[in-house]
């Protein structure tokens, strides 16, 4: 199959925020002149994973800036997106706890053509990256004559195991050369920043990711914390994928405990996602007695999630580890209404910096079952409800695509600097 890169129409389909595009399409909101840039995964754009959304989040606010925004990709069948275009195909495999797809080579002819034809003011590539497409794209970048694109590049994993560890640090060795080649770097947390340290040799700068927050946080008429009918029964709410590192074996194991241990205290909880834990947590919920006290509605779908989010009195989102950041963790902080516990790990400590209270060690099943208990037990205490759910908005509005959006066209702009000079 030919991998010549081919572009997608746009059609109406719902994208993330684009309030603000500027009428004449000229200069950016700040007057400065638009830029040309090239948002480059190496993955498909259709999984609904972190990745994805920093490129599709990012990508609609710098549109919404003025800015012409090309998306490169491995594969796609996405057709909601203008200047997509798809180079070469993938072949799945599991990296770090996650389904990717590798890409495969791309010819270097086709590198070159598609980068003189886009005309990129920058070159934004997500990393790690494949030596086989963005690794040929870079280098058909910097081997332009006269203007040259800047090459930026974001960091974004945290290792779940030792062999993701080891092969990311081989890459590191491979492509040593070429990573000499980048004008800038980010990260997206401070594990992710101290893994691009040790395994490629980079010092990145943590800028965070791009949420929009402005679609999960509650209407402004909405009192901070909702009026609690007499006999409501406190909810504990789950969402996310149904596979091992997210934390869901943990929390039913944990609302087990807290079953056992305080049986006279009301509670429900909603595990909401899809994956292959779900026959064995249904089956651990009626072993552990709390069958009828725990539901399990599915995927949830992308415009229900802040309402959901917003009904529970506790969001519980207890990853164990493999966490570079944590949007879903931002985007619980933005919505809810009552309190998120988050797992600890490094990825989520960077969006629960001042939030350290509200960070489990999920493995420890006594004391998370404790610290539901602890919870679930004030909610009538408006009070530090209230104080708990203010302290949440301000540390969700950190990653605001407007805050985040910013500080990565400032980098641009600072990396464009330096390649002119």
């Amino acid at each position: 199959m030919s991998t010549t890169p081919r572009t997608r129409p746009h059609d109406d389909a719902r994208l993330p925020r684009t309030e603000g595009v500027p009428d004449d399409g000229g200069a950016a909101a700040d007057g400065t002149p638009p830029l040309t840039v090239g948002l480059l995964i190496d993955d498909s754009l259709d999984r609904p994973d972190g990745v994805q959304q920093y490129v599709l989040t990012l990508g609609a606010w710098l549109a919404a800036r003025g800015h012409t925004v090309h998306y490169l990709t491995a594969s796609s069948e996405r057709t909601d997106l203008e200047n997509l275009h798809v180079v070469g195909r993938t072949v799945n495999v599991r990296f770090n706890g996650n389904r990717l797809g590798t890409p495969r080579p791309v010819p270097r002819a086709e590198a070159r053509e598609l980068v003189e034809r886009l005309g990129l003011d920058v070159l934004h590539v997500q990393m790690p990256y494949s030596p086989f497409l963005a690794g040929r794209v870079i280098a058909a970048v910097t081997q332009q004559d006269g203007h040259r694109a800047a090459v930026v590049g974001t960091f974004h994993i945290y290792p779940q195991s030792r062999l993701v560890s080891a092969g990311t640090r081989v890459l590191g060795v491979l492509e040593r050369r070429r990573l000499a080649r980048f004008d800038a770097v980010l990260a997206v947390s401070e594990a992710a920043q101290e893994f691009a340290h040790d395994a490629f040799g980079l010092d990145p700068r943590v800028v965070g990711n791009p949420v929009d927050t402005a679609r999960f946080v509650p209407a402004p008429d909405r009192p901070l914390v909702p009026h609690r009918p007499e006999g409501a029964v406190p909810h504990v709410a789950f969402l996310g994928r149904l596979v091992d590192r997210k934390g869901p074996r943990e929390l039913v194991d944990a609302l087990v405990r807290l079953h056992a241990g305080v049986p006279g205290l009301p509670w429900r909880a909603t595990i909401a996602g899809r994956g292959p834990l779900l026959d064995e947590l249904r089956t651990a919920t009626e072993r552990g007695g709390i069958g009828d006290r725990v539901t399990f509605p599915g995927f949830l779908a992308e415009e229900d999630k802040a309402a959901f989010l917003q009904d529970a009195d506790v969001v519980a989102l207890p990853s164990t580890g493999g966490e570079s950041f944590g949007i879903s963790v931002v985007e619980a902080l933005a919505a809810s209404r009552g309190v998120v516990l988050a797992g600890d790990n490094p990825g989520y400590r960077t969006v629960m910096r001042g939030l350290e209270d509200q960070l489990v060690d999920p493995r420890d099943t006594a004391i998370f079952a404790g610290t539901l208990a602890t919870w679930l037990a004030d909610l009538d205490d408006d009070v530090t409800r209230e104080q708990t759910v203010a302290r949440q908005r301000s540390a969700a509005a950190r990653f605001d695509v407007d805050v985040i959006g910013a500080r990565v066209e400032e980098t641009y702009r600072a990396a464009l600097t330096a390649v002119v000079r």
